[in-house]
């Protein structure tokens, strides 16, 4: 360990190819996005590790692209883990309207709204959603790619700094669901 990688960037720089994917599907639910950032490996500090996780954003197919958003929950049903931690800016008598939005949105898009709510509001977040759902798709596919990129960001950097907070698995993970 180098002296600026913290204790979650040794461990994740330490693991196995197992273990190194399941670190990183607490981030990002693309198979493509882990490969790429796990093939990196080791990492010297964060800019390196936030760097090629761009990378691996910025580069992800329509296919992991996709498999990325279906790893998210609907704004306004976050289930656990990061998610109800990113959505907490939603309060509970507005997560109905956004549920429906979302839905709205998914009609037209394929997939579900996808924003970083990590600091932003419920009214924020709708207003967003409101701007977006009539974008065509190409347009759209490159803003989720954006709001993708700083989600992943931010959990990356969690990752990092904090080897023993993984995330609950997320219901709504394709990974996890037991249907």
């Amino acid at each position: 360990m180098t002296a600026s990688a913290t204790p979650g960037l040794a461990r994740l720089n330490a693991a196995d190819a197992t273990g190194a994917a399941a670190l990183l599907r607490e981030v990002c639910a693309s198979r493509e996005w882990c490969a790429a950032v796990a093939a990196g490996r080791p990492y010297d500090g964060l800019p390196a590790l936030l760097a090629a996780g761009g990378r691996a954003t910025a580069g992800l197919s329509d296919d992991g692209l996709a498999e990325a958003v279906a790893g998210h929950p609907p704004i306004g049903r976050p289930g656990g883990g990061a998610s109800a931690r990113e959505q907490s800016g939603v309060q509970e008598s507005e997560r109905a309207d956004l549920l429906a939005l979302n839905l709205a949105y998914q009609e037209r898009h394929g997939h579900v709204f996808l924003i970083c709510a990590t600091g932003r509001t419920g009214a924020e977040v709708r207003a967003a959603l409101l701007a977006r759902i009539g974008n065509d798709a190409d347009t759209e596919r490159e803003i989720v790619r954006a709001e993708l990129g700083e989600i992943n960001r931010i959990r990356l950097a969690r990752l990092a700094a904090d080897p023993g907070a993984e995330a609950a698995p997320d219901p709504y993970d394709p990974v996890e669901d037991p249907r």
